[in-house]
């Protein structure tokens, strides 16, 4: 913290103006100080009538004022961002063969996962959604614990992560995780498609004038804050070495957590859409999970990243818009450059693609009868 000295000094050169301001010190909590301003207070009224001999004067009233700052170069070192740049997108960093593995992974994985999982003739997916529906009536309640298994598996190993990768390594860790947790989210997001109108109807206001329009609107905004759990796709893939990342930039500067946030409204515009009790469990089982994820998250990026951490959780915040107008968080003059990025791009054209394609999406979880 910049720290400075004030040394106030007072001169008159009339006796009856002194006894009218008895107190030359008025930081004069200890000797040291009330001492200098004595020596200073002296020097100051010989240097006056040495400069003033030939012209009169009536009274003065002298300020020194000395401060001891940090330079602005200490100054501009506190604001640098300690946190990645995200969304940062190089093309002539970008190796082809790099991706033509992202392209060859992909295939294999949906086509693993549609053996394995979805195809109801030799996949697991239908029996595990028959399991679980035995459990209750309710499509609520069954919705409600296939969302508690999918935060347990899912929190669960990146709780562990660390230890994880210390053992069987980071590229190995992440196949690990995502072989668990995509057939889970998978059922998950069918089962929710399917019998997202079986519930009690709560309310209807689909026919309100611009509802519809709002509503599409804050999905779309959703998924620029869905996104950001990592911004290297070759990561997801493990193509790249999968880390740990403290981003800083972007909408990191709107809120910490955007996965938080992109979910809530996504739930909320789903909810209020549909407005079903079906609606309402899926909302609060998935908003749930990202709460918990919230503490989760910070505590991972504690442990990993300490001090730093600390110091980019200081300017900003897991409410949107909270650290920006308090002024912990200081927005550069082309903040907006930040998200013309590829990746932002990206998020655009595949959530227009995901709009247009909900009909081959319900479609096709209807065919598989979970």
């Amino acid at each position: 913290m910049a720290s400075s000295v004030v040394v106030s000094t007072s001169v008159s050169l009339f006796s009856n103006y002194a006894q009218r301001r008895p107190s030359f010190f008025p930081l004069s909590s200890s000797n040291s100080i009330a001492k200098t301003n004595l020596n200073l207070n002296s020097q100051c009224f010989s240097n006056l009538l040495r400069s003033h001999s030939k012209s009169p004067i009536y009274g003065r009233h002298f300020v020194l004022r000395t401060s001891i700052k940090q330079s602005e170069s200490e100054k501009e070192t506190e604001l640098e961002p300690v946190g990645e740049d995200s969304a940062v997108f190089e093309l002539g960093e970008q190796k082809i063969a790099s991706w033509i593995y992202f392209t060859g992974i992909l295939g294999v994985v949906l086509y693993v996962l549609n053996v394995a999982w979805i195809d109801n003739s030799t996949g697991y997916g239908k029996a595990f959604i028959d399991a679980v529906s035995t459990l209750s009536d309710s499509h609520e309640v069954v919705l409600l614990i296939l969302i508690l298994i999918f935060a347990g598996v899912h929190s669960g190993l990146a709780s562990f992560r660390n230890t994880g990768e210390k053992l069987i390594g980071e590229r190995p860790f992440r196949v690990l995780f995502a072989g668990i947790s995509l057939p889970l989210a998978v059922s998950t997001i069918v089962y929710f498609i399917n019998h997202r109108y079986d519930g009690l109807q709560l309310w209807q206001v689909q026919d309100a004038p611009g509802l519809h329009q709002l509503l599409w609107i804050s999905n779309f905004i959703s998924f620029f804050f869905l996104y950001p759990s990592t911004f290297n796709l070759l990561e997801v893939a493990a193509v790249d070495k999968p880390k740990l990342h403290l981003w800083e930039t972007g909408i990191i500067r709107i809120t910490r957590h955007p996965q938080m946030v992109g979910q809530v409204i996504w739930c909320l515009a789903h909810t209020i859409w549909i407005g079903n009790s079906v609606a309402v469990a899926a909302s609060f089982g998935l908003i749930a999970h990202h709460l918990f994820g919230v503490w989760n998250g910070d505590r991972r990026l504690a442990t990993k990243f300490g001090e730093d951490f600390e110091l980019v959780k200081s300017r900003t915040s897991v409410f949107p818009f909270a650290a920006i107008l308090d002024g912990r968080q200081k927005l550069p003059q082309d903040f907006y450059k930040e998200f013309l990025r590829l990746p932002y791009l990206a998020i655009t054209a595949l959530t227009l693609g995901a709009y247009f394609a909900h009909p081959l999406m319900q479609s096709a979880s209807f065919n598989l009868h979970w």
